[in-house]
């Protein structure tokens, strides 16, 4: 059971990535999914959750109307497009899945990506 994240990197202020997991090993479309971040000496934050097809979707504050979180089932994929970066967007970025999640909580998932690293220079 693996989830593979890539797709971070250096962008500028205002620019877009899109980052993607790719799940083995499990069904994708069976689990409830997350993207989260984190930064050196804060907790890891819940950047955007998503229940198993066609639920409902969660997004923190911040991020609201610039991520999209979404999966292509078919790939057995997840995706996190990220518009209008803005540097305090800078973190390592976390893919991961659970069963059911009650809420967008790190506690609540069982899989984990190994990470990726976003960079917004401003």
């Amino acid at each position: 059971v693996q989830l593979q994240a890539s797709g971070g990197g250096l962008v500028q202020a205002g620019g877009s990535l899109i980052l993607s997991c790719t799940a083995s090993g499990f069904i994708l479309d069976y689990y409830d999914i997350g993207w989260f971040r984190q930064v050196p000496g804060k907790e890891r934050e819940g950047v955007s959750c998503a229940k198993t097809t066609g639920g409902s979707t969660y997004y923190a504050d911040s991020v609201k109307g610039r991520f999209t979180i979404s999966r292509d089932n078919a790939k057995n994929t997840m995706y996190l497009q990220m518009n209008s970066l803005k540097p305090e967007d800078t973190a390592v970025y976390f893919c991961a899945a659970a069963v059911v999640a009650t809420s967008c909580q790190e506690h609540n998932y069982m899989y984990w990506g190994q990470g990726t690293l976003v960079t917004v220079s401003s």
